[in-house]
């Protein structure tokens, strides 16, 4: 009670000097909490995030500022898998100014822009984001480098396989085996996916799960599945020649192994939402929010 009294005496103090509109209009403080806050800009943010890390990525990073400028004041956060255009005006309509995207802005992995000088959508995106004053920063290199990943954090907690989680973090041995089929449900419902593609028999059993969300590569997912030797890969994308072509021949020579094909976004979406939960533990006073990206792609 004293504490509030104190509060609310130093406020009146202060408003008599200069005016109570004038303070509480103010962009230098905000009232959350019940307390005076120093405004936070977007490069503080960015930088106690790295601190995660216990390295600095180097030059060749992706991890840059895609729009926007470190000295901006922000106002609110946005975390999603990519900042579209949708993603874009979602976040204006939350009255917020920054935008945290685990993949490129600019449809390209190093968000190069000079091949887009003279196309109208890119010139769209960019010019929308000035005009708003947006700061995009994507995170995918530090995300991915925290201990342990942030993305596989994710996306196992959205699984409820937290508890099941391998030492090498990417194998979950499931406490009893479910059909392939069982598996491919659970793996819908929980990640919100309404199709995904799958090599194998829909009622062969899986316990022991290989998880590699994103785009891993075909030489990292088959060699992963010669040492680890799961009953069934879930990952985000593949090339159809790879990985695809190699389960095939692995079941034609006789072994019980599945492919569950999630696609690249809704199987790294989950990171976005662990950066959010981050945000919201590291600056309470700023409102977060994780805003899907949702699927580019269709199915008949």
């Amino acid at each position: 009670m004293q504490n509030e009294v104190n509060r609310r005496k130093f406020i009146s103090n202060i408003t008599k000097g200069v005016g109570a509109t004038m303070i509480l209009s103010s962009p230098l403080v905000s009232f959350a909490s019940g307390f005076l806050r120093e405004p936070v800009t977007v490069g503080e943010v960015i930088d106690l995030f790295k601190k995660e890390v216990s390295h600095e990525m180097g030059k060749d990073t992706v991890d840059t500022l895609k729009a926007g400028n470190r000295d901006i004041v922000v106002t609110g956060i946005v975390t999603t898998m990519f900042a579209t255009i949708e993603v874009i005006r979602k976040a204006i309509a939350l009255g917020a100014n920054f935008i945290i995207a685990h993949e490129p802005t600019f449809y390209n992995h190093r968000d190069d822009t000079k091949w887009l000088e003279n196309d109208e959508v890119y010139r769209y995106k960019a010019d929308l984001l000035k005009q708003h004053n947006i700061a995009v920063w994507r995170n995918h290199d530090y995300i991915h480098s925290t201990k342990p990943d942030g993305v596989m954090e994710g996306v196992a907690g959205q699984l409820g396989w937290e508890k099941y989680q391998d030492a090498n973090q990417v194998i979950y041995n499931l406490p009893a085996a479910l059909t392939l089929k069982a598996m491919i449900s659970h793996l819908k419902t929980k990640l919100h996916i309404q199709t995904v593609r799958y090599i194998g028999n829909p009622d062969q059993l899986c316990k022991k799960i290989l998880l590699l969300p994103g785009a891993a590569g075909g030489t990292t997912q088959i060699e992963s599945i010669s040492t680890m030797k799961p009953d069934v890969l879930v990952c985000g994308e593949i090339s159809e020649w790879e990985t695809a072509e190699y389960v095939r021949d692995a079941r034609a020579q006789g072994q019980q192994l599945s492919l569950v094909v999630l696609g690249h976004i809704a199987s790294e979406e989950p990171g976005s939402v662990f950066m959010a939960q981050w945000l919201r533990e590291k600056f309470p006073q700023i409102k977060t929010s994780h805003v899907p990206a949702g699927n580019s792609l269709s199915f008949l």
